[in-house]
Formats: C-alpha cells, structure tokens, sequence
C-alpha cells in the first residue's frame, strides 16, 4: 500500500503521515531526506524528531539514492520528503542534473519492499510567482514526479489546513 500526502508548508502533512502508520504492527522506518544546511532545516529537522518520539519509527537518513535501502518483511516506511529528495538529487555533486528517473527509482524500489509507504510532498509551482530559470526547472521536476507518484500510488490526499481531503483511495486513519 502507497499513500501519497500534499499539501503547503505547514499545513499538517507530517502529522497525518505518521497518523496513518500509528496502528501499524511492524517495524517503521523513517526515511529523511532533509540535509541539515542552515538554522532552518537544523529547526526543522529537531521539530520531526520530536513529533515522532514514542513513536516507534527508526530514522534513516537517506538523501540520494533511495534504491540502495533495503527492508526487512513486514515493515512500513515513511519518507519525508519528496521536495528534498528531489533538490538533492537535482543538485548532487555540484551538477544540476535531471532527478526524476532518480527519485522514482529509489521510490518505486521502497514501496516495492515495505508493506506500507507513506510519502509526504509539497505542493509547489500553483502560487503564479515568476522564479529564477533554475526554480522554475526544480517546480517542474517536483510536478512531474509527484504526478508519477500519484498515478501509481493507492492514495492520493492533500492536506489543508491540517483537514486531509481524498483525492484518490481510501483514508484509513
């Protein structure tokens, strides 16, 4: 099972996300994408660790190259999030590269051998302000990968002002 959850900045996405893998049973794994540069991301980083404490998630850090984990039987993963995943692998080894096959690659491979998965996203690229040629390019990488995700994934749901609304599937939290 793959439920696929967007939404803005701030708007409950993560929340939901572990919500959804409360009544789990196995082993649940934390993929964070995140790579710490700057007091923001310091912040941010701190702020999921300390949503997710008691929870029983077991964090990996993971910002390139998701194909190369592995899971054992009955496990569930969470990954946050899809927006730095692609960023890093975008911009990966002083290079600005395509990520798309990268970061759907390493998605299709986790959700592939965990028996849940639930991936956290942004919505990005419907605010209409015009960016750098460079932003404009990762909006649209980001919106075709969250277009695949979406179109293999059980459940699509944006989050709205922490209100998850269905897109596509079934809600199960």
């Amino acid at each position: 099972m793959t439920t696929l959850i967007t939404g803005g900045s701030k708007c409950g996405k993560s929340s939901l996300a572990e919500r959804i893998l409360d009544g789990f049973h196995g082993r649940k794994f934390y993929i964070a994408a995140m790579q710490p540069f700057g007091e923001d991301a310091f912040e941010a980083i701190e702020r999921h660790r300390k949503m997710r404490q008691g929870k029983g998630f077991e964090t990996i850090e993971k910002y390139t190259d998701l194909h190369e984990l592995s899971f054992p039987a009955d496990s569930a993963a969470l990954l946050e999030c899809v927006g730095n995943l692609c960023a890093n692998e975008m911009f990966r080894d002083n290079e600005v590269v395509c990520p798309t096959d990268a970061v759907l690659r390493g998605i299709r491979s986790v959700s592939e051998s965990v028996s849940e998965l639930v991936i956290v996203t942004n919505q990005v690229g419907s605010d209409g302000v015009a960016y750098s040629e460079e932003t404009s390019r990762y909006i649209r990488y980001l919106g075709e990968i969250n277009r695949c995700i979406a179109g293999f994934a059980d459940n699509v749901i944006e989050c709205v002002y922490g209100i998850p609304l269905l897109l596509k599937g079934e809600l199960s939290c």
